[in-house]
């Protein structure tokens, strides 16, 4: 058995900070923003550099062009727009990583275009373009069943179904939204048995309390999620002692 464990990082800005140090040494991906919601060229160097020292592969966080609302926010963005936006940002993070002596390995979408292209059929299709158009041959990290993970693989590009450790999740295998109450899970003791139910049983406990069956090649805690470096320590933990290899997809 084996799974990948991926946060998102090189999310600091005007005084608030991430621990990238710290959860760099626990994951084996990392979600590098790359000046979407987040992120310029220094954060992103620093950030790959950290991947680098840590054996950690990279990939591209990419967002809506929405730096006040930490890509958190649904925008209506037109599908030529969007998949500039994705291109452009996936082509930033890929010029720091060349240099650094490494490469982006796959795109994962952050905040609102990650929860809008699960049933947005216009914007998937513009993320799959702005991926393609990149000509990096770039793996895919979406929600599994959504739309994107649809449009991307019959396109023929690699996808990457995804699960959140720290995120309540709905029946139909969507996550609670962040502004209802219980949608941020912290308990590490919970988070841990998740890890393995996903891991070794492919499945997890919505919020009512329905099991439902989950495919998923990455875990992802959130940078920002309080206790983040504690709640992967943790992970890391209960993995080990289930034989689970923590193990990069790339």
């Amino acid at each position: 058995m084996r799974i990948d464990l991926n946060a998102d990082v090189g999310e600091s800005f005007d005084g608030w900070s991430t621990d990238d140090a710290s959860l760099l040494r626990l994951v084996t991906s990392a979600s590098v923003a790359c000046g979407g919601h987040c992120g310029d060229a220094e954060s992103m160097r620093r950030t790959v550099e950290l991947a680098v020292e840590n054996g950690v592969s990279v990939g591209a966080h990419v967002s809506y062009a929405d730096r006040e609302g930490f890509g958190r926010r649904p925008r209506d963005v037109a599908p030529e727009e969007l998949a500039e936006l994705v291109r452009s940002q996936v082509v930033s993070l890929h010029d720091v990583a060349s240099v650094t002596g490494t490469r982006v390995r796959y795109v994962k979408p952050h905040g609102a275009l990650y929860n809008t292209v699960v049933h947005d059929i216009a914007q998937a299709e513009a993320v799959v373009r702005g991926v393609e158009a990149t000509g990096l041959g770039l793996a895919v990290v979406a929600l599994p069943g959504g739309v994107l993970a649809q449009l991307a693989a019959e396109a023929g590009l690699r996808v990457v179904g995804e699960a959140f450790l720290d995120r309540a999740y709905r029946d139909d295998g969507t996550l609670v939204p962040r502004v209802e109450d219980g949608a941020l899970l912290h308990d590490q003791d919970e988070i841990a048995a998740r890890a393995i139910d996903l891991a070794v049983h492919g499945r997890l406990v919505a919020r009512s309390g329905a099991v439902i069956h989950v495919e998923a090649a990455t875990l992802c805690v959130h940078g920002d999620t309080g206790g983040a470096t504690g709640l992967l320590r943790a992970v890391r933990s209960a993995l080990d002692d289930h034989g689970v290899a923590v193990r990069s997809f790339a």
